[in-house]
């Protein structure tokens, strides 16, 4: 009976390249116990990637929303911290203007003109702020400024009003000019009258910023502000009394413009409301998402650590036998 073995250099390659084997199983089903996924994505799914390409692509879409969300987030809360701080001092300057007039005795103290210029100084400041290099109160001009700066503005208030003697027909020529077309909006707001494009924030839903400069709010603040900055000013010729007259019609104006600025923030404010519902709505999906791509390429611990104990046995067993083949001796047998 003829019998065929493997030669000693045949057998020592046999035994290296199911070493080699075995250590490949041992290396790939340890990566699979501890990270919880299979290695070979194409056994699992029989070479069909249609599904899992979709969770991927649905996962990289609601990561652009989620960038999208978090910037109308930050977007709409630096509106409203600008705002809380226009509205601030329009109600504080209100209230000195108030405190300031005196009644029929005239002004009491200090210097309201001053205080006025101060306070519409910050209101400017506010409303030409940026985030990110865009302007926040210019509709698409977001690389314009809005207002010009104090001394501009109340220069061109100025010669609007300039010829009225009194102070309700100072009031009245400074109301004709911020409502004016060509007034206010041609001459003193360099934003644009488009809106913002709206958020993108899902596949159904967008959000729409419509807050500029020359809202009817925000442009009733800055003609009290300003015309209570010119109170003072020489060539309006206003003496003590009618100066006192106009820091009470400006203050009462001030005082009224409150409900307009909390109707604006209002307005934001339900906007800040739908961006955190559309947020939460799109983290849930993103979950959901994520869960279904795990599931599909989960590995089953058990079954990987029964395979794992496996081939360790194996290799032990494979090792055992390398040793005892490299002990082999003629001489044993003769």
């Amino acid at each position: 009976m003829t019998s065929v073995s493997l030669g000693d250099l045949a057998q020592s390659f046999m035994l290296q390249r199911r070493s080699v084997s075995l250590r490949q199983d041992l290396n790939r089903l340890t990566d699979e116990l501890s990270s919880g996924k299979v290695s070979d994505i194409r056994e699992v799914l029989s070479g069909n990637h249609n599904y899992l390409t979709g969770l991927e692509r649905s996962l990289e879409i609601l990561d652009g929303y989620s960038v999208a969300n978090a910037e109308a987030k930050y977007f709409t809360g630096a509106m409203q911290t600008a705002l809380d701080r226009v509205q601030t001092f329009g109600s504080d300057l209100g209230l000195d203007l108030l405190l300031a007039s005196g009644g029929p005795i005239g002004v009491i103290a200090g210097n309201p003109s001053e205080n006025a210029r101060t306070q519409l100084q910050g209101m400017i400041n506010s409303l030409n702020s940026d985030i990110a290099g865009r302007s926040m109160f210019a509709g698409t001009a977001t690389d314009q400024t809005p207002l010009p700066n104090v001394e501009d503005l109340l220069a061109l208030v100025r010669t609007a009003v300039t010829g009225q003697t009194t102070p309700e027909d100072i009031v009245a020529a400074a109301e004709t000019w911020f409502d004016d077309p060509a007034g206010f909006d041609a001459t003193a707001y360099s934003g644009s009258t488009t809106a913002l494009a709206p958020f993108v924030l899902s596949e159904t839903e967008r959000v729409t910023l419509d807050v500029r400069a020359d809202d009817d709010a925000l442009k009733n603040l800055l003609l009290h502000t300003t015309v209570a900055a010119l109170a003072d000013d020489p060539v309006l010729g206003l003496d003590v009394s009618q100066q006192s007259e106009l820091f009470g019609i400006t203050g009462i104006g001030l005082q009224s413009n409150q409900d307009q600025l909390t109707s604006l923030r209002a307005d934001i404010g339900f906007t800040e409301e739908r961006i955190e519902m559309i947020s939460a709505r799109n983290q849930a999906e993103e979950t959901s998402t994520e869960f279904a791509r795990n599931a599909l390429l989960e590995a089953d611990p058990f079954r990987t650590a029964t395979e794992l104990e496996s081939v360790q046995f194996h290799l032990q067993s494979l090792y055992s036998v390398t040793v005892r083949s490299s002990q082999l001796s003629l001489v044993n047998f003769l």
